[in-house]
């Protein structure tokens, strides 16, 4: 990856509604080897998809939650029926396996504090093998990106 690629995956990140000729303009090139860089990129997996991202207030999804999860046991069947149980949930963002004194992250969004009552009394609480959780709820988000560092040299 050269410093034309990296110019690239800089520029999409930021906005990746910019059209080829926009970015090919921005990193000095022309159209076609542009494009085929982006269609490279692709199919090398850095760039794994494109989405927009949405205003979750706007939606009234105004409380996020981070619960940390410990299970009564960390067999591998266990590990596996849980994260296959609660990827299920989309209040659910992310599921993080950790080390240390909790097995996982997750990062739960819901419309409001009784929304995510019901959801740990009705979903959380049913998970057998869940030994103890625990609920920080964000009060501010101060930095929220999508956007990896890269070093552009």
């Amino acid at each position: 990856m050269d410093l034309k690629d990296k110019m690239i995956l800089s520029i999409i990140q930021e906005d990746s509604t910019h059209s080829v000729k926009e970015i090919s303009e921005k990193i000095g090139l022309t159209f076609t080897p542009t494009y085929e860089r982006i269609k490279q990129l692709e199919k090398q997996g850095i760039i794994e998809k494109y989405v927009g991202l949405l205003n979750r207030e706007k939606l009234g999804l105004n409380i996020v939650v981070y619960c940390n999860v410990r299970l009564k046991e960390q067999s591998k069947k266990v590990l596996e029926t849980f994260e296959k149980n609660i990827m299920q949930h989309d209040e659910v963002q992310e599921i993080i396996s950790l080390s240390g004194e909790y097995d996982y992250m997750l990062k739960i969004i819901a419309k409001d504090i009784n929304s995510y009552n019901d959801f740990t009394v009705n979903v959380i609480s049913n998970i057998p093998s869940i030994g103890q959780y625990h609920s920080s709820i964000v009060l501010h988000e101060v930095k929220k990106s999508t956007k990896f560092k890269i070093d552009l040299g």
